[in-house]
Formats: C-alpha cells, structure tokens, sequence
C-alpha cells in the first residue's frame, strides 16, 4: 500500500477528529506521525495511531488537557502536561524553550506527566527551525534491562540534537540498539527474524526470532554505555522534572495506568556565539571533512547523521508512503469503528 503523504496526513487527522481530538491536537499529531514516516522512520510514523486512538478511547489520555507551567526560574523551567496529548505538551514546552533560550542564550524546559511523543526529531527540528540547536530526550516505557540485568527498567530513551540550516545535520537515536518499534515493524511486515544485537530473550540471551524479542529485552546500545546514556536520559527528564521514573511509567501498548512520559527540551541560541551563516558555513566544512574519509569494504559513501533520512524525505516526497499490510489493516479497522472514510492507495 502506498498513498501519498497529504492523504495519510488527513487520514490520520480524520480519525483522531472522529475519536473527539480537536482540530488543532489532531493537526500536530498527524503532521509529526506523517514527518516521521516521509523520513523513513515508520517505526514513529502512523504505526502509532492505532495505539494513541486505543489509549484515548479508554481516557488513559487525556485529549483535553493543556497542562501548566509549575515554575519559571530563568532559563529554566518545569511543565505539567497533566496526561495530555504527548505531542502537544512537546508543542508547548518547544515554545518555552525558545522563548527563554532567546532571552538568555540556552534554556531547559523539562515535562512531567506527558505522553508518548512520536519521533524526538520532530521536537529538535521545531527548535532548529527557530534558529537553535534543538535538543530533545525523554524517558519511556520500560523496556530495557540495566546492564547485567534481566528485569525491565529502562525505556529506549531517545537523545536527538538538530542544527538549523538546509540539511545540516539531525541526530535521533535510542539508547538501545533499535526502538521497539522496528521490531514491531518486522513483525507488521511478516519478518519472522531481525538482525543480531537488537534484541534478547526473557533471560538476556540475545536472540533474532521476531516474536521472541517482542516478548524479550531491546539491547542497550553498546551494552553497560548504553545503559549509561539511559540512566543519564532517566536523570534528566524524569528525575529533574519530578516525575514518573524507570519502573513507574505506563505502557502505550498496554492501556491501564498513565504513560507518566518525562521530556526535556534544550535550546541554544546561535547568535549568541556567531552569526547564522558562519554556523552554516562551519558545519558544511565539517561534514565534508567527515565524508572526505574513504568508504570502509562494503560502503560506497560515509554518510552523516540525517543523511539517509532527508534521502528518503524526497523519494517518498515524489513517490508516496508505503505502509505495512498489518499497518494499513489496523488503521481500516480503526476507521470502520470511528466511521471514517479510507482513502484509496496513490
């Protein structure tokens, strides 16, 4: 199936307006679920929406909630999302952390009490857009052991960082060796094995059975420094913001108990450094310095962090989505029960 990215875009927008989102909630969450999947990343992309529309049909979010903010110190700031949309709390925390980096020079917004926000890169790219390094983490649904543990604790914990400027360089990265979600995504695809080092069993032994690692432990990133680097994430956007923490978060594919996601928005205003051009200008030097390296056996080109996702932007620009039978069928089935018309393949 493959449709182009305005119809997935109403599409989605269609059915969270059917479940009782507002206009400008189902907006923002279509846009970020369609940005993710035009840049490849359909592990973020519309495969989620299924979920979000089972989490609120259930009141396990609460669609109607701005949240607040609970102090302003400075630069800094702390933000009650009081269980609403994910991507809206992220809307409103960017806003903040613009604002206060442009009065200051940096800032740090941190959430508590939010909900699943689709892909960080959106997050950091909205504050790239507005002339900052955009840095954007949060914790998540336990998934992952610690390190030499076999016992769930940690999320995958997103850390992304985006410069401004066309293409200049975007980081969106988990700090196990894949999000859950490629995983889901094979299994949506009838793959009944994913590579090696992406996931282990109950027991921590690793395994590439697909249903297995669905039932298993994600493996952290680069094992006890991937671990670290969770922990560190852990620290800055649930235990700075005073919220949920490790084993107290809900699930978003187990409605039962609030998700309670932490997040943490950092803004660093340029100009405060150098102006615009010349930051441009340094990072294309850098990245072609970076690329002038010869392709190591097996590689025709060292790419950098973006690269292959602003490929995929433009090819799935001109050419459509594609979307996963399993994915396709869960949103049809969605849309028979909202009542929503489904569009036709383009």
């Amino acid at each position: 199936m493959t449709i182009s990215a305005p119809l997935l875009e109403k599409f989605a927008r269609d059915l969270m307006l059917a479940a009782g989102v507002s206009q400008p909630k189902a907006v923002l969450v279509a846009n970020s679920l369609v940005a993710a999947n035009l840049r490849g990343v359909d592990s973020h992309g519309v495969q989620l929406l299924p979920f979000y529309l089972e989490q609120f049909a259930v009141n396990n979010i609460d669609i109607h909630a701005d949240g607040h903010v609970c102090s302003e110190n400075g630069a800094c700031l702390t933000y009650d999302g009081r269980n609403g949309i994910g991507q809206w709390i992220s809307d409103i925390c960017c806003g903040h952390a613009v604002r206060l980096a442009k009065a200051h020079g940096a800032s740090v917004v941190v959430a508590r009490e939010s909900n699943h926000f689709g892909a960080a890169a959106f997050w950091s790219q909205r504050m790239s857009a507005a002339g900052m390094i955009g840095i954007t983490m949060c914790n998540a649904s336990p998934l992952v052991a610690p390190w030499q543990g076999k016992e769930t604790r940690f999320g995958t914990n997103p850390i992304c960082m985006a410069l401004p400027g066309p293409d200049t360089w975007l980081l969106d990265m988990a700090t196990t060796t894949v999000a859950l979600g490629k995983i889901i995504n094979a299994m949506n695809n009838g793959r009944a094995e994913i590579p090696p080092g992406w996931a282990m069993d109950k027991e921590g032994v690793p395994t590439t059975n697909t249903e297995t690692a669905l039932n298993g432990l994600l493996m952290p990133l680069g094992g006890y420094k991937g671990s670290g680097l969770a922990m560190m994430v852990e620290i800055l956007s649930a235990v700075l913001s005073g919220g949920a923490m490790s084993s107290q978060l809900g699930a978003l594919r187990a409605p039962g108990q609030p998700m309670r996601v932490g997040q943490v928005f950092l803004a660093i205003d340029i100009t405060r450094f150098m102006p615009m051009e010349t930051l441009v200008e340094r990072m294309r030097t850098l990245v072609s310095l970076v690329k002038s390296s010869a392709p190591a056996s097996g590689y025709d080109e060292v790419l950098v962090a973006g690269e292959p996702e602003w490929r995929q932007q433009a090819l799935r620009t001109r050419e459509g989505i594609p979307v996963s039978p399993g994915v396709w069928q869960a949103l049809v089935e969605a849309a028979g029960q909202l009542g929503v018309a489904v569009p036709e393949s383009v």
